[in-house]
């Protein structure tokens, strides 16, 4: 390979490979604005500068492209007041918004111009004042006076998103950003611009004033919302989730999430609508209880069936840890083979960037986790066709709505004589229910999906339920961080007793008198690493931040459980 010298460092690159590239890949970091590794280049905001010997002036690292024995200075005398100068320039005009931007403690500018600026500015006279508060889009919202022209949003959306909908305006000090006449910006992706915006001039009209970021917890999780599973950081405080934002990983999303992924998940998360304790239905109504009240009544009832009387819907909305344990569960300890799962798709839905047709984040988990009926058990087609004419009379749904896709079931489900449903959020489903059982949200617990490619990721808990409090009982403050969020229970309380749905199926077994000797996600997946072929060796360690791809030649098994 080519070898470049960086601040006295011989370093190798690629060919093709721009200065600034060059650096990045080697851990040297060059200032800069404009540049954007999955945008083209547009050499503009000229924070890049730096020396290179032989060549009469200073260059911009982002467009000059690296040679054999280049030798590069970016921190001599004239490259560091270049840098001020221009950290100068872009400041003569900006608003002193730190105290009331949302961009605060997450600002290039900001943190550029405490390391690279003068500390001063020379600058007496009135600033320039631009337009404020401009709704760009239903999303975005617009301040001119913050924007340094650095076109990112306007690259963005012609180059990524696909729809040109940006472009600048009026000339010198009065250039601004704005859409195209008789347009907004209202693609399925604008609220990406907001991320790249390396300044505080786009803002989410969601999340606009509701925290700072130094205020909220950051926790790795995936994206719900379709079978994608875009990589996400989900952010939090006082345990409520204020905002999701796209976290870098190029096999799956690189540095992008759709719009519905950033605005639509986590919203019943918080809502009101959550099934926070057990129920059982009392005289037509549904009547919280204990969970040793509900798990005996479940027993006691599942106990009157014959096995061949009980059928299981697993689900493609929660984890694979969920799916294997409620698969272990039919086949083990009911002994039913009449277990599988609805596939939601919406032909509308996928696009050719991001989104898929399938909806739901874990389809070949739940495949691979063995919720599919073996050879003598019924499909979903036949489990509604068994309890239509009486042959299942009692139904187990772990978190899927049965009635949401398909409300033509309804006169269906009322002729079983017991129906247990496992809800995050009350539906339609556990209007009919006999036990409704408080679900944790992908948000609340730890586990797994695995992507229409075969990329198995994690997910983490964000927010915490009574079942996290207790297992956190007595540790120090301190300490909580190493869990992935702060657990803010003191400040806001906890009241919402939901579980993993494998945590509920372990603790039902015991009561049927089958122990499963699992505590942990962790013992949940070495169980699946050792069961199932297209899994065999991996474990959380292996799995990491970004994933790994499953055995390619595995991925339509299944496993016996």
């Amino acid at each position: 390979m080519p070898k470049i010298t960086i601040d006295d460092r011989e370093l190798e690159f690629k060919q093709g490979q721009t200065i600034i590239e060059a650096a990045k890949d080697n851990g040297i970091e060059i200032p800069h604005f404009c540049w954007h590794p999955k945008l083209s280049i547009s050499g503009n905001c000229r924070m890049c500068l730096v020396e290179v010997e032989k060549m009469p002036k200073l260059v911009i690292a982002c467009s000059t492209i690296a040679s054999e024995g280049m030798v590069v200075h970016t921190q001599s005398e004239k490259s560091v007041a270049a840098r001020n100068a221009v950290m100068e320039f872009f400041l003569i005009n900006h608003p002193l918004d730190c105290p009331i931007c949302d961009e605060a403690g997450e600002c290039k500018l900001q943190d550029y111009a405490y390391r690279h600026g003068g500390g001063e500015s020379r600058f007496t006279e009135e600033k320039n004042h631009k337009q404020k508060h401009v709704e760009l889009g239903p999303h975005v919202m617009f301040d001119g006076e913050r924007c340094i022209s650095c076109s990112r949003c306007i690259r963005f959306c012609a180059e990524v998103a696909g729809e040109p909908q940006l472009t600048f305006v009026q000339r010198g000090d009065r250039v601004t950003i704005a859409t195209y006449p008789g347009q907004q910006m209202d693609n399925p992706y604008s609220m990406n611009t907001i991320d790249i915006c390396p300044v505080g001039a786009l803002t989410s009209i969601d999340f606009r004033f509701k925290a700072r970021v130094w205020d909220m917890s950051e926790t790795k999780s995936i994206c719900i919302g379709c079978s994608r599973g875009c990589n996400i950081n989900i952010w939090v405080r006082n345990n409520e989730i204020l905002r999701l934002t796209p976290r870098q990983n190029e096999s799956v999303n690189s540095y992008w999430m759709c719009d519905t992924g950033r605005l639509n998940t986590f919203r019943f998360v918080n809502a009101e609508d959550r099934v926070d304790y057990p129920h059982l239905r009392r005289e037509g109504q549904l009547i919280q209880v204990g969970w040793d009240e509900a798990l005996a009544e479940i027993a006691s009832r599942i106990r009157s069936f014959s096995k061949d009387e009980i059928a299981f819907i697993g689900s493609a909305y929660t984890t694979t840890e969920d799916n294997y344990i409620f698969a272990k569960f039919a086949h083990s300890v009911i002994g039913s083979n009449h277990i599988d799962f609805i596939r939601h798709s919406d032909a509308d839905f996928g696009d050719k960037i991001l989104k898929m047709n399938d909806v739901t984040p874990n389809t070949l988990g739940a495949e691979l986790a063995g919720v599919s009926p073996s050879k003598s058990g019924f499909n979903l087609e036949e489990i509604y066709k068994g309890i239509k004419n009486g042959k299942i009379k009692a139904l187990y749904v772990i978190e899927d709505d049965l009635l949401s896709s398909n409300p033509e079931l309804e006169n269906i489900l009322t002729k079983l004589d017991l129906l247990i449903v496992h809800a995050t959020n009350y539906n339609k489903t556990t209007l009919l229910a006999d036990v409704v059982l408080p679900a944790a949200t992908y948000a609340e617990k730890n586990g797994t999906f695995i992507n229409f490619e075969g990329i198995i990721q994690r997910i983490r808990p964000a927010v915490v339920t009574v079942d996290a409090d207790r297992a956190l009982d007595g540790m120090e403050l301190s300490r909580l961080d190493k869990f992935g969020t702060k657990f803010d229970k003191w400040a806001n309380g906890i009241k919402r007793d939901a579980k993993s749905t494998w945590k509920i199926l372990v603790a039902l077994s015991g009561v049927l008198g089958h122990k499963m000797k699992t505590n942990l996600a962790e013992e949940v997946f070495d169980e699946m690493s050792n069961m199932i072929d297209a899994l065999k060796g991996l474990n959380y360690d292996d799995i990491g931040e970004t994933g790994v791809k499953i055995k390619s030649k595995n991925v339509e098994q299944s496993v016996n459980v």
